[in-house]
């Protein structure tokens, strides 16, 4: 299963975060972790290399969904079997990975979606308001209810991942994915994952205007 596995964790200035991420992953037995810096401008990608993780660049910053493909397009090069998605904030515990991937191959799935919702997490209440709406929306756009369309932390196939390239490059991207769980007649389920909000956590994560242009851009084209 470790052999197979690909993580992919897109970052952009997350110099003094990343590496935390990246041991723990390793800590786990994952030995394919790739990091895509995302046009970052501080030690991020100096981090990446000490810690002994592959690093993909782009050169200037293009978000988070385009990093997510570009993740996933090195790891299908490289013969990934599954391929996990972390955030690169610590939001996520890598422990959790073995979890999500277990169930994918267990039942036969596509995709496996960590859910911040189905445990008892200590969420900030603007990040529940704001999954809440998201939900809503998403489940209009998509046909696919979840608890937790905004979920940064996903297992799927390599196959799943093929027929499913992402084309938005923001955090639109989780809503697509759920499109193409829809357009494919995917194989899904959604699994408990724990969750832990830092000050830079929240200055980093979705605003309520970068969700306005988010909600914006998935019904001009949804």
């Amino acid at each position: 299963m470790h052999q197979r596995t690909y993580i992919i964790i897109p970052a952009k200035d997350e110099a003094e975060r990343i590496g935390k991420v990246i041991l723990s992953a390793q800590a786990c037995g994952f030995p394919h972790i790739v990091v895509v810096d995302d046009g970052s401008r501080d030690k991020t990608a100096d981090v990446v290399q000490r810690c002994g993780a592959t690093l993909v660049k782009h050169r200037i910053n293009l978000g988070p969904g385009a990093a997510t493909q570009t993740g996933i397009k090195y790891a299908i090069l490289q013969g990934a079997i599954n391929i996990v998605t972390i955030d690169a904030d610590q939001q996520h515990f890598p422990e959790d990975i073995k979890g999500l991937v277990e169930k994918l191959e267990a039942d036969n799935l596509d995709i496996v979606l960590g859910s911040r919702f189905l445990m008892n997490n200590s969420i900030p209440y603007s990040r529940l308001a704001f999954n809440k709406v998201a939900n809503m929306v998403s489940r209009l756009a998509t046909g696919i209810r979840v608890t937790d369309s905004q979920s940064g932390m996903k297992a799927f196939t390599a196959e799943f991942a093929k027929k499913s390239e992402l084309q938005f490059n923001g955090f639109e991207f989780c809503v697509e994915m759920l499109r193409n769980i829809k357009v494919h007649k995917a194989r899904y389920a959604e699994m408990p994952i724990r969750v832990m909000y830092s000050k830079e956590t929240m200055e980093k994560g979705q605003s309520f205007m970068v969700g306005v242009r988010m909600l914006n851009k998935i019904f001009r084209v949804f």
